[in-house]
Formats: C-alpha cells, structure tokens, sequence
C-alpha cells in the first residue's frame, strides 16, 4: 500500500494496443497526442510543425488525410519524423488504404461511415497488412442521424452506443488492435459518456474534450473535463483541443499528467502567487525561469517562493527551493536542506544553472544504474 494514499490513481484496466512503436493501453504510461493543423499536403509546413511538438514531448501526432494530395505526401513526413503519424480519415475509405501503405501508424476513421461490408473489409485487410491500429472517434457533433431520432439529442447513451456500433463492425472483422473516443465540447457529457463506455469495453480510450476554445479557456476545460477522467483512473492517451499551435496543446497535457503524478517530464516549478510579503518580483522570475529551463525534460521539482511564511516547507519537498528573504539576500536550497543564500543580481540564471546542474546528475545516475543492469545481464 502506498504511504501517500490520498495521491493514488488506479487504472482502469484496458488491453493494449500499438500505435506504430508506441504502446497504448494496459500498464502503459499514458500518452500525449495533438494535430496538425497544416495543409497535410503541404509536406514540408507539416514537417516543421510535427518536429516543434517533438521538441515539446508529443508522442502521437495525427494528420488530416481529406484528398489524395495529402496521402501521397504522408511517407515524407512519415519518414521525416520521430513519433507515429495518425491519419484522419472521414469517409473516404481510398484515403485509409492509401494512408496505410504510405505508413501510417493508425487510421482515425468509423467503420461505419465508409461504406459497404467489401469497403470494410478492404480498409480492415490494409491496416493489418501494414500493422496499423485505429482509432474509432465519436463526436457529439456528428452522430448518426438514426441515434438522434432514438434519443433527441446528443447524449452518453448515444454517443456510448455509437462507438459499440462501429467497435463490433471491426470485431465481425476479428481486428482488435484500436482504441475509442467520446469526444464532446459540453465538459459533462463528455466526461459522461467516457465513464459509461469504460465500463463498457476493455479497449484503450483516447479522451479529449473537443473544441474546448482558445488557450487559457481551452486548458479550464480540458483540465475540468480530463482531469475528472484520468483522477477516477480513465484514460489510455489524451489530446488537449485548443485554438492554439499544436505544441501547446502538448505542454497542456504534460502538465494535466503531471498535476496527478501519472506523468512527470521536465521541470515541474512549484510557485507562489507572490503578495505584499515578496522579497523579489516572483512573477517575473518564474515566467523567465520557465523559459529558461524549458529545453530541459529531465523530471524534477523546484520551489520559488517569495517568502519564508512557506518557503521553507516548500523547499523540503523539492529537489531544489529558492526562498526570498530580507535585504536582497535570499536562500537556496538543495535536497529540501539549506546550501547557499543569493543576492538579488542573476536569480534566474544562478537557478537555472543549478537545475541543469541537477538535470546532468539525474541523468547520469540512470546512465549508471542502466549500465549495471545491462552488465548484470550478461
């Protein structure tokens, strides 16, 4: 049992699939998903684009395929980039197998709007050929027209029921290798429909509250809405849906996983919203130090507190604290333990050097530990 119970998350337990090289489901860290929003097309913007949310830490990045312009240039971008390429697919069920012998990992795409048994079963045949999973995607604003005449309006049961429609065409098709989504930008129906469906089906679950607006609107809902799922243990990938660049869509999620301790990478800066009590400008120092240290990944926690009300207790928490104190002369801890005090000239470089400092060590202490257990092994 965990000495901190009150912070465990336990998962629900879904199969797990393969999305390229990256798995999804069962035990599986949860991963962070965004979209281009590029003419696909357009191989080179794409590229561009895909390798910035690379630098930011996606894991799957998915590609609207609507024409045949931008299939055919999707084994360029497929070989250009690090992460699985996700096709989206609406209808078309020629862009599926188009996408699917160009590389893709998986195909965004409902069975069930493409057409006949044979155009299935044609789309079922190419994924599996080229190892490609899928993904089923069901949104509230493009459900089928029989379920809003069976239940008036978007709703959990519908859009539940949607997804176990097009699931079972895939599973007559003995394919199981996909995950699904509920998605809706009303935060409780989505939140809604996804607890019905995991109670539903033991497939992974790609959540996401769709549409959810601009940046800082956007991040509110989707931390209200994915939030609530990934604490109550829901959750196998997510993509944050903001009207913003791509690459911040994936800080959002970083930090949405890390908030619950289901994910850490980077640097996680603990800081207070600064009062009259403040020895330094702490606003300022923490947007410049998140900056600074943004091309770090390295796991670790810092405190920058402007004050010894509690900066102290902070510190003893995290790998290094920072603590503003009279006269310009301010505390440095190392380990939650006091090391060294700073004067007011170079805050924010003094501490990002000691958070490289740290990062380096970190890093090397896991070189080392891997270097035994591979030694062991043989």
């Amino acid at each position: 049992m965990s000495i901190r119970p009150y912070r465990d998350i336990v998962r629900r337990k879904s199969r797990r699939i393969m999305v390229g090289s990256v798995p999804v489901g069962g035990d599986s860290p949860i991963t962070v998903q965004t979209m281009t929003n590029t003419l696909t097309a357009d191989a080179g913007a794409t590229i561009d684009q895909i390798r910035r949310c690379e630098e930011a830490g996606v894991d799957i990045i998915r590609v609207s395929c609507p024409d045949e312009e931008s299939t055919a240039a999707l084994p360029a971008i497929v070989k250009a980039t690090k992460v699985p390429i996700v096709a989206d697919i609406h209808f078309h069920y020629k862009r599926a197998i188009e996408a699917a012998d160009a590389g893709a990992a998986c195909l965004r795409i409902n069975p069930g709007n493409i057409g006949s048994a044979d155009r299935v079963r044609e789309v079922v045949k190419a994924a599996r050929d080229h190892g490609c999973s899928m993904r089923i995607g069901v949104n509230a604003g493009s459900l089928e027209k029989d379920l809003l005449e069976k239940y008036g309006e978007p709703c959990p049961e519908a859009m539940v029921e949607s997804a176990l429609d097009h699931a079972r065409i895939l599973q007559d098709h003995d394919f199981h290798e996909f995950k699904i989504s509920v998605k809706a930008s009303d935060v409780f129906l989505a939140v809604a429909a996804y607890q019905q469906l995991a109670d539903a089906c033991d497939y992974p679950l790609h959540i996401g509250v769709t549409e959810a607006g601009g940046l800082r609107t956007g991040t509110v809902k989707s931390s209200i809405g994915l939030g609530s799922l990934l604490w109550a243990g829901i959750g196998d990938t997510v993509r944050v849906s903001l009207s913003a660049e791509p690459e911040e869509e994936v800080k959002v999620g970083f930090e949405l996983l890390k908030a619950l301790n289901l994910r850490h990478r980077g640097v996680n800066i603990i800081s207070c919203p600064s009062c009259a009590r403040q020895q330094y400008d702490v606003i300022r120092t923490v947007e410049a130090l998140e900056k600074r240290v943004a091309h770090i990944t390295t796991p670790m926690t810092v405190s920058v507190i402007g004050c010894v009300v509690n900066g102290p207790g902070e510190a003893r928490e995290t790998d290094l604290g920072f603590t503003g104190g009279g006269n310009g002369t301010h505390q440095v801890y190392v380990a939650g333990v006091p090391h060294h005090r700073l004067k007011d000239a170079d805050i924010v470089e003094h501490l990002a050097g000691l958070i490289e400092k740290k990062a380096a060590e970190i890093e090397a202490a896991k070189a080392e530990e891997a270097e035994r257990h591979r030694a062991a092994a043989e």
